[in-house]
């Protein structure tokens, strides 16, 4: 097993190398000038269209604009908002939290773009179902000769997901529940096993249902408990928010638990912990959003660039900053564990086991979400023959994350984010003048009439 993991461990390093952050970055940056910064500027319009799209309609899709985003949403806020802000901090210092920023400012670019994508290429498959994806609009935008980039990145969807969107939150799950319930990791795994098994015999109807129900309640509580704990901390708001802004552009000493960091460290956690949280580049939410009811991919990324937004700059942002105001960060402690301790610290008694159910309930909807990015990646491989079988292993994978060894699937998780994110960022850069072709033409339509936008 060492052997496997050193193995590993070389090719996360190679992964995660200056040219992958360069190329989530740029690629991120280059989209946002491209779209002159529109994401960030037509913010309020998105969640309008949000609002607007929370029944269903009689347009093209499987679930209303509104369920499509929750589905997104249910897949990314996960550990990744508790745990790995967390390991970010612990490992990169504050000024990780600055890089977690940024790369959520362009990914809202990314995300927006990589949804007009997916449902302005999306096709019906033999059911009658809408699917789409970056296997599909690089097979579709860019032609024959580029499907074998689509073959490879719906190849490591489908494998990721095992880790990311599987076994990674049973994991966590499992761990944290074991720590603050002394419930055993594998009663917990088959809890979660069954509870995930009964949801996805509805497939993506039954998914967007229970995720357009939870997940709004999950966020809403959690960050209303971080803005407590936050009151509670006001005090110390300006001295860590110093530390974030100054520890992004200096290295930090050693002290107390924490073992130092430099400035390159900040950035690579920063980068990756915020990939791994918002998924912004992955090409994992266009899965999604190529469901949605909608006749209009403009309207759909507007919908979708919330999902990087709400995840990275609301949600992990909460975190992030209970664990600098809290002065936990330099004790040692990392991952749930530390999220825990800052929230106990400003909350004693209560504060750990509101990040306990928090946890387990973003994990049990992430598990979900990333079911059907899995079984879509599979569709595209073998056909929907597949689909079920696929179901199968899915289920059964889970208690056996929950058992297994943490560090370990957060590497895998970790290189197997990087390995999709490849064939789907050098689609994006291809394809970034149909983008910003339809978003003008679109713009331009709405000036026209006089439309609000």
């Amino acid at each position: 097993m060492e052997a496997i993991s050193n193995f590993v461990g070389q090719i996360n390093s190679l992964a995660w190398g200056p040219p992958m952050l360069v190329l989530i970055l740029g690629v991120g940056l280059f989209l946002s000038i491209g779209l002159k910064f529109m994401p960030i500027l037509k913010l309020g319009a998105g969640f309008r269209l949000m609002w607007q799209g929370r029944s269903s309609s009689d347009q093209a899709g499987e679930i209303p604009p509104f369920q499509a985003l929750m589905t997104a949403l249910s897949a990314t806020v996960g550990t990744g908002n508790i745990a790995g802000v967390a390991t970010a901090v612990f490992l990169g210092g504050p000024g990780a939290l600055f890089w977690m920023w940024l790369t959520a400012l362009v990914g809202m670019a990314t995300k927006y773009s990589e949804a007009v994508l997916a449902v302005r290429y999306r096709e019906v498959d033999e059911r009658g179902a809408h699917v789409g994806g970056p296997m599909y609009y690089i097979r579709n935008g860019l032609g024959p000769k580029w499907a074998w980039l689509g073959v490879l990145f719906a190849l490591f969807a489908a494998i990721a997901g095992f880790g990311i969107g599987n076994t990674v939150q049973s994991n966590s799950v499992a761990d944290v529940l074991e720590a603050n319930f002394n419930l055993p990791t594998w009663a917990s795994g088959g809890i979660l096993m069954v509870l995930v098994g009964l949801v996805l015999i509805g497939g993506i109807k039954r998914i967007g249902q229970v995720a357009s129900a939870l997940v709004p309640l999950m966020a809403i509580s959690y960050v209303t408990a971080g803005v407590v704990v936050l009151a509670i901390n006001a005090s110390e708001i300006p001295s860590a928010l110093q530390l974030v802004f100054t520890h992004a552009f200096s290295p930090i000493a050693a002290q107390g638990g924490f073992a130092g960091a430099a400035i390159w460290a900040a950035l690579r956690f920063g980068v990756a912990r915020g990939i791994f949280s918002n998924e912004a580049g992955l090409g994992s939410a266009p899965i999604a959003h190529a469901a949605a009811q909608t006749n209009n991919p403009i309207n759909q990324g507007m919908v979708a660039m919330l999902g990087t937004f709400i995840d990275t700059i609301i949600i992990c942002s909460i975190t992030g900053l209970v664990i600098i105001t809290s002065g936990t960060w330099t004790s040692g402690t990392e991952g749930a564990a530390l999220t825990s301790m800052a929230f106990a610290n400003a909350l004693p008694g209560i504060g750990n086991y509101i990040v306990a159910i928090a946890l387990a309930i973003f994990a049990f909807t992430t598990i979900l979400g990333w079911s059907f990015y899995g079984e879509r990646s599979v569709e595209f491989l073998f056909g929907v023959k597949a689909i079920i079988p696929y179901r199968v292993l899915w289920v059964l994978a889970i208690p056996l994350g929950a058992t297994s060894d943490l560090g370990f699937i957060w590497l895998l998780a970790d290189t197997l984010n990087a390995l999709m994110a490849l064939p789907n960022l050098i689609a994006l850069a291809l394809l970034s003048p149909v983008v910003f072709k339809l978003t003008r033409e679109h713009f331009n339509r709405q000036r026209e009439l006089g439309v609000k936008s």
